[in-house]
């Protein structure tokens, strides 16, 4: 299984990715761990490491190199990690989508159905957290990290109207579910972590109930 956290900065991811991978380790789910880019390809790197400092360029290079990305990290990331359980992507899709969306100040959804192509890279469960940007900000804000440019109040309340639609266009252009939920207070992190993890122990049973099927 492919689960993916998405959301604007400080909305809770690391600790929620943390949080997941400690409980499934505890229960003995391998669960490992997978960033939201391949590296793999220098020319599309070079485009992808242009659009995280904010600079826009070309659009349809943009979209190419994200593809491009995205097809090597589905067959030698992914693919390759998955064979030996199930996997946890901090970012995925829809952030790519929605850097682009911001940057060339377009629609989500176009964006959303051309990275949708690549089936291999698609998570089963997506988990959007819509914690409020206002809260994302003061979380930031005790960082000692440098702010980059998606993490400007402006350019973080766009992006989070942008997750919602790019959601909304996910699960029409694949049918796979978008779980939207804020992660504010511990209650939220409970919720979110039970939620995933059900999710995580489902695909587990029907993983081992094919296995001994097909013997």
């Amino acid at each position: 299984m492919l689960l993916a956290l998405e959301g604007i900065a400080g909305a809770g991811k690391s600790t929620l990715r943390d949080r997941l991978l400690a409980t499934a380790h505890a229960e003995g789910f391998p669960l490992s761990h997978i960033g939201q880019f391949s590296w793999l390809s220098h020319s599309a790197t070079r485009t992808l490491i242009r659009l995280r400092a904010g600079t826009a360029g070309d659009e349809q290079e943009a979209i190419e190199a994200a593809a491009q990305d995205l097809a090597l990290h589905a067959r030698f990331n992914i693919a390759t990690a998955l064979t030996a359980g199930p996997v946890l992507a901090d970012r995925l899709t829809l952030s790519t989508a929605c850097l682009l969306a911001l940057l060339h100040r377009q629609p989500v959804d176009a964006y959303v159905e051309r990275l949708a192509e690549q089936a291999q890279a698609r998570p089963q469960l997506t988990v959007l957290l819509t914690t409020e940007p206002g809260v994302c900000h003061a979380r930031i804000t005790r960082r000692a990290t440098e702010r980059r440019f998606t993490e400007q109040r402006e350019a973080a309340a766009r992006l989070a109207d942008l997750y919602n639609e790019a959601a909304d266009a996910w699960t029409k252009a694949t049918g796979l579910p978008v779980l939207k939920h804020p992660c504010t207070t511990h209650a939220d992190l409970e919720a979110l972590v039970d939620g995933c993890m059900e999710d995580l122990r489902l695909a587990s049973s029907l993983t081992a109930t094919n296995k001994k099927a097909s013997r």
